[in-house]
C-alpha cells in the first residue's frame, strides 16, 4: 500500500527501520556509478523525500537514467538522514510508473509564473503553485468548519440566472439559439423566448439573493460556489470565473455582520498558521519578506470603523498625492484603501456607509437618503477584501431603488415578494474566495491561486 510522504515527516519515527512503498514524481536524480540519489514528491505536503538506489537494485539503469517528471514507485527502508531532512529512504525495489518526454516544460531551473499559466496542466507540480493548491484546500476547509460552527447551513444556489442581482450587466449569456440565425421578434430584437429556457438567462454573477431566501427561512445560511463576471478587466486582481463566499444572516443588521466578516479573516489566517506553516515560511521566503508579521498583525488585532464620509477627510487631510482624485461619491480605490489601512491606521479597517449610487440596488438606504447600510473590510497589503451590506427589507424602498436603477420590476417580482410574506431585518457580505488566498499566501497575481484561470482572451484547458 502506498505511504504518503506528509505521513513519514509527521511521525518519522514510527517508519524508522521499516519498509514503506511511496509513488511520486521525479525533482531531480544525480547519478554516480554505484548509486543514485532520486528525490520525488507526492504532492502531500511541501517536502521532498530523499531516496538512495544502489546499482544492485533491479532496473536501476532505466531508473537512474530518468528524466525530471518521471513517475516512480519506489519501495525501500526508511532511516535516518545525515541531510537536512530527518529521514531518507533506502531504495530497494524502485520501478517507473510513467516516463517523461525530453519535451517536459517543468525543469529543475528557474520558471516566471508567467511562463507557467501557459502550461497549466502541470505546474501544480511545482512548489509554488503546489503550495497555492494545498493552502486554497484549506482554506476552503476552514470556510466550511467557521461558518458551520457558528450554526449556518451550506446551500447551492443556481449557476444559471435570468436577473442581474448587481446590476452591472457584466453577464455571460447563456443560450442554445443558433447563433449564425436566431428567431427575431416582430420588433427585430432576438425571440429569447424560443430559447431553451424560454427567457433571456445568464451565468450568475452572485448568489446572494436566493441565498437571502433561504437565510429567511433557515436563520443563518452560506454558499460558496464559483461565479462569472464578463468584466474585461486585465488587472492582476480580476478573473471571469472566480469562487465567492457569501453568508447571509436572518435578524442581522450591518454591524453584526461586520464584526462576523472580521471574525471569518482572523480565522482564515489562524488555520493557515495551523495547517500550513511549511507553505507560509516557503511564500515568506520566495514572495513576500514580511508575510507572517503581516497576517500575524491581522489576525491579533482589532478592525478599526469608520464611515465613508470620514475615509475621505481623512484620505483628502493626508495631503497625499493619489492617482485617481479623493472626492466624496466616488468608489475608494485600492490606493486610498491601502493609505488607511498601511499607513493611517495601520490595522485593518471596517469602511460603512457609502453613497447610494456607487452600490447596489438591493443595499438598505439610510435616513439621511444619500448613503447606503454597506461595508468594506480592508487589510493591509491589498485593499479590500470583503463587500457587504444590510438588505433592503422595506418592500416600497426596494422597489423604489429598482426603479431608480433602470431595472426592469418583473425580473425581481419574487425578491420584492420576500418582503412581504413574512420579510425581516438581514445582512450578508461577499468575499472572493482567491483574493483572500492571494492574501494568506503573499502571491501577487490572482492568476497564480487558481488552477485553471478564465480571464479575457483565455479560456485554455
Amino acid at each position: 500500500m502506498r505511504t504518503l510522504i506528509k505521513d513519514l515527516f509527521l511521525d518519522s519515527k514510527k517508519f524508522l527501520n521499516k519498509e514503506v512503498e511511496i509513488k511520486g514524481w521525479v525533482k531531480s536524480l544525480r547519478k554516480s556509478k554505484a548509486f543514485s540519489f532520486v528525490v520525488i514528491n507526492d504532492g502531500s505536503c511541501f517536502q521532498d523525500l530523499q531516496i538512495i538506489v544502489d546499482q544492485d537494485a533491479p532496473n536501476y539503469e532505466e531508473v537512474s537514467s530518468s528524466l525530471t517528471g518521471t513517475c516512480m514507485a519506489i519501495k525501500g527502508i526508511i532511516v535516518e538522514s545525515g541531510g537536512r531532512q530527518p529521514i531518507e529512504m533506502q531504495g530497494k525495489v524502485p520501478s517507473i510508473i510513467g516516463k517523461v518526454s525530453e519535451d517536459y516544460p517543468l525543469q529543475k531551473k528557474k520558471t516566471s509564473l508567467e511562463f507557467l499559466r501557459e502550461v497549466a496542466h502541470v505546474r501544480a507540480r511545482t512548489n509554488t503553485l503546489s503550495a497555492v493548491f494545498r493552502v486554497r484546500h484549506h482554506l476552503a476547509q476552514a470556510t466550511h468548519k467557521f461558518f458551520s460552527d457558528l450554526g449556518y447551513y451550506y446551500i447551492h444556489t443556481p449557476l444559471i440566472t435570468a436577473s442581474d442581482a448587481e446590476g452591472a450587466g457584466e453577464l455571460f449569456r447563456v443560450s442554445t439559439l443558433d447563433i449564425k440565425n436566431p428567431p427575431k421578434t416582430d420588433k427585430g430584437d432576438i425571440d429569447f423566448s424560443k430559447d431553451y429556457f424560454e427567457s433571456e438567462t445568464f451565468l450568475t454573477c452572485t448568489g446572494q439573493l436566493q441565498a437571502e431566501s433561504l437565510a429567511l427561512s433557515m436563520g443563518g445560511v452560506y454558499t460558496f460556489g464559483p461565479t462569472f463576471r464578463s468584466e474585461n478587466s486585465h488587472t492582476s486582481r480580476h478573473l471571469s470565473e472566480f469562487w465567492m463566499v457569501e453568508p447571509e444572516v436572518a435578524f442581522a443588521d450591518l454591524d453584526d455582520v461586520a464584526d462576523l466578516g472580521a471574525k471569518y479573516i482572523q480565522y482564515l489566517i489562524q488555520y493557515a498558521f495551523e495547517h500550513c506553516p511549511d507553505e507560509l515560511a516557503f511564500f515568506e521566503k520566495q514572495y513576500q519578506k514580511d508575510l507572517q508579521e503581516t497576517l500575524k498583525h491581522v489576525a491579533e488585532t482589532d478592525f478599526k470603523k469608520i464611515t465613508y464620509t470620514e475615509a475621505v477627510e481623512i484620505l483628502i487631510k493626508s495631503d497625499k498625492k493619489f492617482d485617481f482624485k479623493v472626492e466624496w461619491g466616488s468608489d475608494l480605490q485600492t490606493e486610498h484603501e491601502r493609505f488607511l489601512t498601511e499607513e493611517h491606521f495601520k490595522a485593518p479597517v471596517i469602511v460603512t456607509d457609502y453613497p447610494k449610487d456607487i452600490k447596489a440596488f438591493y443595499m438598505k438606504l439610510n435616513e439621511d437618503g444619500k448613503t447606503v447600510r454597506a461595508m468594506d473590510i480592508l487589510v493591509p497589503g491589498v485593499g479590500e477584501i470583503i463587500g457587504g451590506s444590510q438588505r433592503e427589507d422595506d418592500y416600497e424602498g426596494l422597489r423604489n431603488r429598482i426603479k431608480e436603477c433602470g431595472l426592469d420590476e418583473k425580473d425581481y417580482s419574487w425578491y420584492l415578494d420576500l418582503r412581504k410574506f413574512g420579510g425581516a431585518p438581514h445582512a450578508g457580505f461577499g468575499l472572493g474566495f482567491e483574493r483572500a488566498i492571494m492574501y494568506i499566501t503573499g502571491m501577487s497575481n490572482i492568476r497564480d491561486v487558481i488552477a485553471f484561470p478564465r480571464f479575457p482572451g483565455n479560456a485554455s484547458f
